[in-house]
């Protein structure tokens, strides 16, 4: 734990553009554990930028490695300029050796960070790194930096956000190259800054490309345009794949700011990748994506909760994590255009697929290819309860062990994630207070869930839970608001473009509470029977449904309908 409570906070982001978007929920964590503190980011102007509208940041100060701050000269000026600021904590992100130093030349009283690079001499909090046997994703490896601090629970997952006017202003550029507004957009992003070794063959990328237009333009009746995206310096291989798709295309290598990539990104119905930072960038947005694998480790920096997204060829060598391979570059040249193919139209389908070994498919998944709807839920927010609604109650559940979800769950909230939906678990966990189950146990399991929807393309966007119990009197025990509250707070969650879906009629009673509308399941404790006889007008639900498949068929119409109304 930290000395004293921190009022002026420095943060220090990773360096490359992925690993900064797998730091994002720890960033929400801080700001979650420092609500009134002054959070200043120091990072390179290119994560700088993906950070320039973040919430929880009161500012950003870029360093300039390759300008002003520069050699020894350079480094005593940005200490400097970190010293005049005042901080009194430095949490350290980034782990190299250089971050610790210039905090500590800063005067920085109390610095945070992992134990590595041999910097404990200049960290006063130093934390001991994971084993690493244990395999933690990077998202987690951030997120647990801050629970000596005090953080709890599971990190949730990434999120990045285009404001209207970027979005605008990409859909103003693609229609200048050619797109049409309502054009369906399939990316891919061919290349890699790391190196070589993490680049799929340019053909290929190509023929899975010209595959999916084809069969999506077939199948949604639209003109269907293929957005390479790319560093700079990828410029020749854009054009190279362009030359080969045989269709409409765009070539924006080389050629977008972060936020544009951003922009361009969240334009994608679906994104084919290497392992880069704009694999993370999509994930981040909402965005399916399939991302091939070779000399790096997928258990650590795949997307983040699409980890059935990955394609990768099981071989001894790999992951090796080498820039360029020294043989015959076999992790990726036995990946096939048919392994790319399939994952990616499991990926719009919303159905589960195995990206390794044969990618044997999931039983169920249909014959012809069933696309994705319009993402009619963008900006809209759902809220899930949990025991009874996307699993059996049995009462208490103390282990993952004991968590099962309902048949059809998994592909029901696929369905609304592919909408543009944000979905965010809100449970009442009163066994903790009770002496029933711990915090640990209670994260095991949230862990398994996330693992079981991420089977069938579904995501979380948050997860919030009340620990109390019911004769606490707190204000986020369900049909209180405080949850729901805290989600407006860190996500920015609009009341009045949400749904509440639950099992309970405290679930009914929350979402009149914060104007949302709801959708009563009855698979948990509510039956069709008991609500026969309910003539309270404040407890009725919007819509009654036997199962969460049920209710996602209602909620996707009833959006529509308050659609069309809108433009009658």
């Amino acid at each position: 734990m930290l000395k004293e409570q921190p009022r002026n906070i420095l943060l220090r982001a990773p360096n490359w553009i992925g690993d900064a978007v797998m730091c994002e929920p720890a960033l929400r964590g801080l700001r979650s554990l420092f609500p009134e503190a002054d959070i200043t980011m120091l990072a390179k102007s290119t994560v700088a930028e993906l950070f320039r509208a973040a919430p929880e940041l009161n500012r950003v100060l870029v360093y300039e490695d390759r300008g002003a701050h520069a050699g020894l000269s350079g480094k005593w000026a940005l200490a400097g300029l970190l010293r005049r600021h005042g901080f009194d904590l430095a949490v350290l992100f980034q782990n190299a050796f250089e971050a610790a130093f210039i905090a500590w030349l800063a005067g920085i009283p109390q610095r945070y960070g992992y134990a590595t690079d041999g910097r404990v001499f200049f960290l006063t909090t130093p934390v001991a790194v994971p084993e690493r046997s244990q395999s933690v994703h990077q998202v987690e490896y951030y997120w647990n930096l801050l629970k000596p601090l005090g953080l709890p629970g599971s990190a949730p997952f990434p999120t990045l956000s285009v404001t209207s006017e970027e979005s605008q202003a990409m859909d103003t550029r693609l229609t200048a190259l050619g797109s049409g507004s309502s054009d369906i957009v399939i990316g891919i992003n061919p290349g890699s800054t790391y190196g070589s070794a993490k680049r799929w063959l340019p053909e290929r990328f190509a023929e899975v490309a010209r595959r999916l237009a084809e069969q999506v333009e077939r199948d949604e009746g639209k003109a269907v345009v293929v957005a390479i995206l790319g560093a700079k310096g990828e410029e020749s291989l854009g054009e190279d794949i362009a030359s080969r798709i045989n269709g409409p295309s765009v070539v924006l290598s080389g050629a977008t700011t972060i936020r544009e990539l951003m922009a361009a990104v969240k334009r994608c119905r679906i994104l084919v990748t290497n392992d880069t930072g704009p694999m993370h960038v999509a994930a981040a947005c909402g965005v399916p994506v399939v991302a091939v694998f070779g000399p790096t480790d997928s258990r650590t920096t795949a997307p983040y909760g699409q980890e059935q997204s990955v394609v990768r060829e099981v071989i001894d060598c790999a992951p090796c994590l080498l820039r360029e391979c020294p043989i015959d570059h076999r992790c990726m040249t036995r990946i096939s255009t048919d392994r790319v193919y399939e994952v990616a139209v499991q990926q719009l389908n919303g159905l589960s697929v195995k990206g390794e070994g044969q990618g044997e498919k999931n039983s169920s998944a249909p014959h012809a290819l069933r696309l994705t709807p319009d993402r009619v839920l963008e900006g809209y927010t759902i809220f899930l309860d949990r025991d009874g609604t996307l699993n059996p109650d049995p009462g208490y559940i103390k282990s993952p062990d004991q968590f099962e979800l309902f048949p059809g769950v998994a592909e029901a909230l696929a369905r609304l994630k592919l909408a543009g939906a944000r979905l965010i678990l809100i449970t009442n966990q009163s066994g903790i207070a009770r002496g029933l189950l711990s915090r640990h146990n209670l994260e095991a399991i949230h862990k398994k869930l996330r693992h079981l929807l991420g089977q069938a393309g579904a995501t979380l966007d948050g997860i919030y839970f009340c620990p109390h119990h019911p004769d606490d009197g707190c204000g986020c025990r369900k049909p209180n608001r405080g949850m729901i509250d805290q989600a407006i707070q860190e996500l920015g969650v609009d009341p009045e473009r949400s749904y509440v879906i639950g099992d309970h009629l405290r679930d009914i009673e929350l979402a009149k509470r914060v104007g949302a509308r709801s959708v009563l399941v009855t698979t948990g404790v509510t039956r069709w029977q008991e609500l026969e006889g309910l003539t309270d007008t404040h407890l009725i639900p919007d819509r009654v449904e036997a199962s969460l498949t049920g209710a996602v068929d209602w909620l996707l119409s009833d959006v529509n309908r308050g659609a069309l109304s809108r433009h009658e």
